[in-house]
């Protein structure tokens, strides 16, 4: 056999074995336990978190349900005072069980119907609140509230109007002039309080008075009236 037929060995068989060869089992193993560490710490947040969110569902639940008390309480005694059956202020058993259905989601379905009891027992003060102005108190704002400010705001320029009729271009009409200066500032003021008193707050809890319209009102009668005044006095 001659050089060139000798079999020649080649590195192939080799780098084939060592590729097929199995991994270090303690870096597999470290890779494995990486895994489900990972998985674990992804597990655990996710637990922590539905935690934490409930805790603040059934913190808030008992808030509104507090709330909710504290308006049921007054509205009870008032409707007792008005005649109402104390039967028919206590819920009937198929009102127990659509609400007792409607809280079985857990407490976030129990903070939606507390809140929800919510709305409707400010829609039951509106009504009791209004003091026979029920129909009145659910106008628009600016025309319900004229009905308040416009009264006052007219009241002190239509008697100087009065007094100058009377009175004429002298002195008790000067006088009546400048005790009419402050009225605006204090028909303001009673009408702030008269809407408070009359009309009952809304969803915000707070009484929407119209403040800048409230003023207008108050103010441009007593200065056409005043201006008018004045003028025919300097004109005479």
């Amino acid at each position: 056999m001659t050089l060139d037929q000798s079999p020649v060995t080649t590195p192939g068989p080799v780098r084939q074995r060592s590729a097929s060869a199995p991994g270090d089992p303690v870096r597999a193993a470290w890779s494995d336990y990486l895994a489900a560490a990972r998985q674990l710490d992804g597990v655990r947040r996710g637990a922590a978190t539905a935690a934490g969110e409930q805790a603040r569902a059934v913190q808030a639940a008992r808030e509104e349900l507090a709330a909710v008390r504290t308006r049921l309480a007054p509205q009870e005694s008032r409707l007792r005072e008005l005649g109402v059956p104390p039967i028919s202020l206590v819920p009937t058993p198929p009102e127990l069980a659509e609400a007792t259905r409607s809280m079985s989601g857990g407490p976030a379905a129990v903070l939606t119907a507390l809140r929800d009891a919510r709305r409707w027992a400010v829609g039951a003060d509106d009504t009791l609140a209004a003091r026979g102005l029920s129909q009145v108190a659910h106008w628009p704002s600016r025309a319900r509230n004229l009905l308040v400010y416009g009264p006052l705001g007219l009241l002190v320029p239509v008697l100087l109007a009065v007094v100058y009729a009377l009175a004429g271009t002298g002195a008790v009409t000067g006088l009546a002039l400048l005790v009419g200066l402050p009225a605006p500032a204090v028909a303001f003021g009673l009408g702030w309080f008269a809407v408070g008193r009359c009309f009952p707050p809304g969803p915000g809890g707070r009484v929407d008075r119209t403040p800048r319209f409230g003023a207008l009102v108050c103010l441009v009668p007593a200065v056409v009236v005043n201006a008018g005044i004045v003028l025919a006095m300097l004109s005479s």
